[in-house]
């Protein structure tokens, strides 16, 4: 049985998750700690429950959902998972910090890159990847249908979608990736945001106002 622990990080209020399971084998999902008062807190959470972190994902690259990258390689020294599209934005990481007043150091990790069609397994719980750009060029989701759960990034949120104003997005793009892709999933699947409370594809499909 899978659980999930979410944490709110950084100047954006991004959720960074950890996905483990009873055997104690843990994916980190877009570290965006900080702080040092953040990075204990995670680091806290995983010495305590005794946690293997064996991969990285990323849902995408923008800066708050990255500022723990550096950290995380180094600490778990474990590949990182992202969609080849999300490369250029993990460049242009410096650039962004200096837009947000922050000295930040290029990335240097390792990165495998992952698209639609391909599968995750953690310990026999397999994870679907959706491509669904339009907030970033690389956004992914993962899906796990066995629980009935997804972590969708900044690409689908309560009640609202990912900005389309940044670098490469595009509204249109996002709109018709959620409605194919996402809400075509079992109504009582739930979505694990990159901001903002847990949500299902069934009330987003009721209630979100960009899709009336």
């Amino acid at each position: 049985m899978l659980q999930i622990q979410g944490f709110v990080f950084n100047f954006a209020s991004e959720n960074t998750y950890i996905v483990y399971n009873e055997n104690k084998n843990a994916w980190l999902i877009d570290p965006g700690n900080m702080s040092p008062q953040e990075t204990q807190a995670i680091d806290r959470f995983i010495t305590d429950n005794g946690l293997q972190i064996r991969k990285i994902l990323l849902t995408h690259a923008h800066i708050d959902h990255v500022m723990g990258l550096q950290w995380a390689f180094d600490t778990f020294k474990v590949p990182v998972y992202m969609h080849q599209e999300d490369q250029e934005v993990l460049d242009m990481l410096q650039a962004s910090g200096i837009r947000f007043g922050m000295t930040i150091d290029p990335v240097k990790v390792e990165i495998r890159y992952i698209n639609e069609g391909d599968e995750l397994e953690l310990d026999g719980e397999k994870f679907k990847i959706y491509h669904v750009p339009g907030h970033s060029p690389g956004s992914i989701v993962y899906h796990n249908e066995n629980q009935k759960f997804m972590i969708s990034g900044d690409v689908l949120f309560e009640g609202s979608i990912g900005r389309t104003d940044l670098y490469k997005g595009n509204y249109e793009q996002l709109i018709d990736g959620i409605q194919t892709k996402l809400f075509v999933l079992d109504p009582e699947t739930q979505v694990f945001s990159g901001h903002g409370n847990p949500t299902s594809i069934g009330f987003e499909k009721q209630y979100n106002p960009f899709f009336k």
